[in-house]
């Protein structure tokens, strides 16, 4: 009995030991399963987020970002590249590589500002003119100009129309931000200056019909200037594109855009002008019509008197008219009554 004693004695002992053998094991799995989730997915991330690339309508400005790194500019990735190594916790500004454009236009909704969005400008005569149209141009992509570039303005936010705050390199939003908050002045200052060269009716045709000159005068101007409108519009163009080129280099501190060109869609007069305008070319309609009209009178009686000459001069042509001109039917006609033609049907 004393043996089995021992014995039982000795098989719990053993199984005490193997338990808490196993329990250390057990710690362990769990501290390294903690310590991988915890250490270890953040550096797989890191190691294969420290790849990029770009699309073809895109290029990239990659700055340093890791712990112990500095901020500085590292790389810049040409458009459509391949997988990139751009190092740990990089931060990646990727800006539009393709054509782009800003519209300025009465049509809501289709514009790059929210709602009717019309620049309006004075000409030279004083009469204020809505200036309708939209800007082409495409970012720089040499290298050195874009890494200048995202110093200037990829470091800083910008407000847009509703009120929020983007980078440049937000997306779509963050453009328009840029466009409306740095390029919007420029555009407005150049379209003033140069518009303010011109008077209105060698932009606008139907001004003439409305300043001071005499109504004929008018409408021969008017007449004049319809044709020769194009070609103040092509100077107007021409000066937008030379002068936005020096400007925009000079306000954004570099040749950061180039291949600009301002389109010139619609020219607008004020509502009070417009209705001048309208009136105007109604009474001018309504003078063409009496004289239309004037012109029928005189060439019908001239018709008659060339008519009635003839018929002075042959008498029986004129009775073989007056013959012509009964009704159909007459049986009995006696021009010599003093009371009428006795006319008689069948």
């Amino acid at each position: 009995m004393a043996e089995k004693k021992t014995s039982a004695g000795r098989e719990r002992a053993g199984a005490t030991r193997l338990s808490g053998a196993r329990a250390p094991s057990r710690r362990t799995a769990i501290i390294a399963a903690v310590l991988l989730v915890v250490v270890g997915w953040p550096v797989l991330s890191a190691l294969f987020g420290g790849y990029e690339r770009t699309g073809g309508g895109e290029i990239a400005v990659v700055r340093n970002g890791g712990f112990f790194d500095n901020n500085r500019i590292r790389q810049v990735i040409d458009p459509g590249s391949g997988r990139v190594w751009i190092g740990l916790y990089s931060q990646v500004h990727k800006y539009p590589a393709q054509q782009r454009f800003y519209t300025i236009t009465s049509d809501a909704g289709k514009g790059d500002e929210s709602g009717v969005d019309v620049v309006t400008v004075p000409s030279s005569d004083g009469v204020n003119m809505g200036i309708e149209g939209t800007l082409y141009f495409t970012l720089n992509q040499d290298h050195q100009a874009l890494r200048q570039f995202d110093d200037k303005y990829g470091t800083r936010k910008f407000r847009s129309a509703g009120g929020d705050t983007y980078n440049v390199y937000d997306g779509d939003k963050g453009w328009s931000a840029f466009l409306d908050q740095i390029v919007r002045p420029v555009i407005d200052n150049d379209l003033r200056s140069q518009i303010n060269s011109f008077r209105c009716a060698e932009l606008v045709s139907s001004c003439a019909l409305v300043q001071n000159s005499s109504a004929p005068r008018n409408v021969q101007a008017a007449g004049q200037q319809a044709q020769s409108n194009n070609g103040y519009i092509a100077k107007v163009q021409n000066a937008i594109n030379t002068s936005l080129a020096a400007d925009l280099e000079q306000t954004l501190g570099g040749r950061f855009v180039t291949n600009i060109h301002f389109n010139l869609v619609r020219i607008t007069l004020p509502s009070k002008v417009q209705d001048a305008v309208d009136r105007a070319q109604a009474a001018f309609a309504q003078i063409s019509e009496a004289q239309a009209k004037v012109a029928t009178a005189k060439a019908e009686a001239s018709a008659n008197k060339a008519r009635q000459d003839g018929y002075n001069k042959c008498p029986t042509c004129a009775r073989i008219e007056e013959l012509k001109a009964l009704p159909q039917g007459i049986t009995v006609y006696a021009p010599g009554n003093p009371n009428g033609p006795l006319l008689r049907d069948k």
